[in-house]
């Protein structure tokens, strides 16, 4: 289960990638968004110093958040590596559960194909 705060923040990445937030777009206030999803303010906030810690937010003290200029290779790339890490994920578990590299391969293959 993901936690909320992370998925606020992918929201807001796929969002920025989209094209549906721009440079210097103004994201709603930690109080407005936490009592639109009915959840802590903390946890808006959490989400807000991550994207502002990965470059990808500025929070200006009484003006509010706005979206920084994205390098969109970079997000690409970040996007790449989480796959990455999800398949390995995945592949590790089907070795767990004793199926083989051949088996786990045909198994991605099939997935691509269909």
């Amino acid at each position: 289960m993901t936690p909320i705060y992370e998925q606020i923040v992918d929201q807001i990445k796929t969002m920025i990638r989209n094209g549906e937030l721009k440079e210097n777009d103004n994201l709603p206030s930690v109080r407005i968004l936490s009592k639109e999803l009915k959840i802590s303010a903390l946890t808006v906030k959490k989400a807000y110093d991550t994207l502002e810690s990965e470059g990808f937010t500025i929070t200006v003290h009484g003006k509010g958040t706005y979206v920084t200029a994205t390098n969109t290779e970079l997000l690409l790339e970040e996007q790449k590596k989480e796959l990455e890490a999800d398949l390995e994920k995945a592949i590790q578990k089907g070795r767990r559960c004793g199926i083989s590299d051949e088996d786990i391969k045909s198994l991605f293959e099939l997935i691509l194909e269909g």
